[in-house]
Order: structure tokens, then sequence, then C-alpha cells
């Protein structure tokens, strides 16, 4: 597999380079010079999760990570099943994995990977969170050899499960509470690949949806959610994804791109709503990010979103075809009592997706919203809102009294920097 750096289209890597690379020249973002195309659709939607993904996945990587199948059987190991909500409305719910949140499948597919082509060199993950990417990376690179763990994340930003899931680890994993928002650590993480010492020394990789692996590991989950669809509701499919930094919705165009036949996207934001905007608008006018009950879309400036311009000009397809919505917190709460009352509990950032997508979706179309996380993991705002008693996982209660192990720092590059480096 070659992909080439969106900023300068004369850096070409292979898949593994990308990986231990994470960025190209400039803080550009790799990106496949093809995409796969996967012929006999309706053969692949009849086999597992497991045995689809390798089939979808070689189409991309080619004859390279020799080990696929198994580092898939290693990394997917939890279901992604789809639940009817209405008569034409189903929720893919990717929160089934070990912390509780879609991103169990691409963090744990790209810890494999990484080690897969590590070749013996020690590597260093930096990576910022807004919630649920540190716990994901957290677990799915814990104990891992030769492998060390940054987290940087907003302090009081997050809920307080979402940190106990990935704050309580120790050993080959800091994580760092930074006094600001998810922006300031995404700057933080950009500036760490811009200093070539830094680079060189700890071996610097980040597991962010700006890691290419991840973003492939997320493509398979919408061949699955499309296969388990009724035959009958296989037409005109619609799909909207709860958005922040815009790997999941990456990962679905690529999907459609490779063949699978989804009609159309619906791009679902929080008040944080610089892409609704500039669709819109055609104005980019990233504004202060503000907090939300949907912490994990708290981004204004989403690193994906040259990615998803790129596809769109490869495929010749037109940003206007996609879809939009963005909802405050009071229409974050209405939603959630309206979709209680089909008799499902969904979580803020589920939520704003199931409501973007009712406001978009046509009578003869059928849709699929994506719920990323477990309701539990806000469990506080989804009692207070609903009127419920979620009760905790296994994954959640054992570590709710675990004391955070989190150094924090101000959102300064220098004293990030010493930080990385005194170890």
């Amino acid at each position: 597999m070659k992909l080439y750096n969106i900023k300068d289209h004369s850096e070409v890597v292979s898949f593994a380079q990308a990986v231990r690379q994470g960025l190209g020249r400039d803080q550009g973002l790799f990106f496949p010079s093809e995409i796969g195309k996967l012929d006999h659709i309706d053969d692949l939607l009849k086999l597992n999760l497991v045995d689809r993904s390798e089939k979808i996945l070689r189409a991309f990587l080619g004859d390279e990570l020799p080990d696929l199948a198994g580092i898939l059987k290693r990394a997917f190991t939890f279901p992604a099943p789809l639940v009817k909500v209405s008569e034409n409305t189903y929720a893919l719910e990717l929160f089934h994995g070990p912390t509780l949140a879609f991103k169990d499948f691409g963090g744990r597919f790209m810890a494999q990977a990484l080690q897969a082509v590590s070749d013996g060199r020690h590597i260093t993950i930096l990576t910022a969170t807004s919630g649920d990417t540190g716990a994901a990376v957290a677990h799915a690179f814990y104990g891992l050899e030769g492998i060390d763990v940054v987290i940087l994340y907003p302090k009081g930003k997050i809920s307080n499960l979402q940190e106990k899931l990935f704050c309580t680890l120790g050993g080959n994993i800091r994580t760092v509470s930074v006094n600001g928002t998810f922006d300031d650590c995404q700057a933080l993480v950009k500036k760490a690949f811009d200093d070539q010492e830094v680079k060189t020394s700890i071996g610097l990789n980040s597991a962010n949806s700006i890691n290419i692996s991840r973003l492939l590991a997320q493509i398979c989950y919408y061949f699955e959610a499309y296969a388990q669809l009724p035959e009958d509701r296989r037409k005109n499919v619609v799909v909207s994804v709860p958005s922040g930094n815009f790997g999941d919705i990456t990962a679905g165009l690529l999907a459609k791109a490779a063949g699978l036949p989804i009609s159309r996207f619906v791009i679902s934001t929080n008040a944080n709503d610089t892409v609704p905007r500039y669709l819109a608008s055609g104005v980019w006018d990233p504004r202060e990010t503000v907090p939300t009950l949907s912490n994990a879309m708290d981004v204004s400036r989403p690193n994906n979103w040259p990615r998803v311009e790129e596809l769109f000009k490869v495929m010749n397809w037109k940003l206007s075809d996609l879809a939009y919505g963005a909802l405050n917190d009071d229409q974050t709460r209405d939603a959630m009592c309206e979709l209680y009352k089909t008799g499902y509990v969904g979580e803020p950032h589920g939520t704003i997706a199931w409501k973007a997508l009712q406001n978009n979706l046509a009578e003869d179309e059928t849709g699929i919203f994506l719920c990323t996380a477990a309701p539990a993991k806000f469990k506080e705002n989804v009692d207070a809102i609903l009127g419920t008693d979620i009760e905790l996982p296994e994954a959640l209660a054992s570590r709710a009294k675990m004391p955070v192990l989190s150094d924090n720092m101000d959102p300064d590059w220098n004293a990030l920097r010493r930080y990385l480096l005194k170890k």
C-alpha cells in the first residue's frame, strides 16, 4: 500500500512507514494513493466480521501485514450489533469493546499493526483525547513491550468515568491533564512531530485518528452494519456519524469509495459546528471550542477534515452532497428524551447522530446512526436527563474508585518537551 502526504505529494510511503511515522512533512496527513476496490459485495456481506475485514483490508494493504488474519482476530474480539430503533432506523452499537467506545476497533488494530512493523525499535505513542481515544489507546497498548504511551487530555472537560478508564493504569501508560481545550492538546501533539530531536530520541508516533491504521480498521464496521440490515432495507441507506475529529466519517466515506453501497452520509456535530457552518457558507471559520454534554466531539479544528476533502477530490464527489446537523446542549437533552420514548437509551453523542438523521431522512430511506460510546460512560448526565439509574459495567465499576495517576501542565510546548525527554 502506498500513501502520499496531502500537503506534499512528493512524500510517498508504505503502510508500515505511515503507521510508524504518523504524520508526514509539514504535519501532512497520509492518504492512500489508490482506494481499494471491492468486488462481490454480496458475498462479502455473508462473512463474519473478522473474515470480511481481512478481505476488505487486503484490498487496501496488498501483501503488507502477512499476519493480518491473526491481527484482526486479536483486535476484533467483540461484536458491533445493529439494533432496530424504529421502522426505518437502526443503531450501530460500537461500544461493546473493553473500553466501551468505538475507538476500541481502531486502537486495538493499530496496536497490533504497529507492533508488527516496529522491527524491535522503541516507540513512544503521543496522543490527544477528547474523551474516548485515551481509554482505547491506553488499554490497547498497555503492557506491550517496547512501547510507551503519553496521553494528553483537557482537564475537567471529560467525564469522571472516562478519565478513570485510562488514567488509573500506570506502567507504560502516562497521562497528562492539560489546562486547556482538546484543541490545545492536539496542537501540542502536532508541535512534537515538528521537533526532530524529540521524534528521533523517543521514537515518536501518534495513535490519534491521524494514524492511517486506525482509519482502515474503522472501515470494517460500516460493512458490518450494512451486512446486518434486512435485505429489503439495503437500498437508499443513509448513515449519520457523530463527528468531532472526523476520523470516523472519513472511514465511512472510504468504505463507500471501496464499494459499500451507502447512499449518503449525515455529519452530526454539537455546538462546535465548524464543518456544518463551512458546508452551509463555504467559509472555514473555527471558533473557540466550547464544552458540551457530548465532550468527545468538542473539537473546533478537526484534524481529519483535509482527508475528507481529499477523498471528495479523488472520487469527484461534491461536498454539497453531505447532509449535516448540529445540536446545542438543550437540543441534545430534548433529543435524548425523545429517543428514550422509543425504548432506546442513548448517550449524548449517539443521540445527536440520531436526531440529525431524523432531520435528514426521507420516507424511502433507511437510516443508521452510530452509537460511539456506552451510555454508562456518561451515567451522571444520562441519569439526570432521563431519570434512569444505569448500572455500571464491570469495566467501569472496577476502576471508578481507583486513584487518577495523571500529571498536570499548562498547554506549553516547552513543558511538554521536557516531560517527553525526561524518561
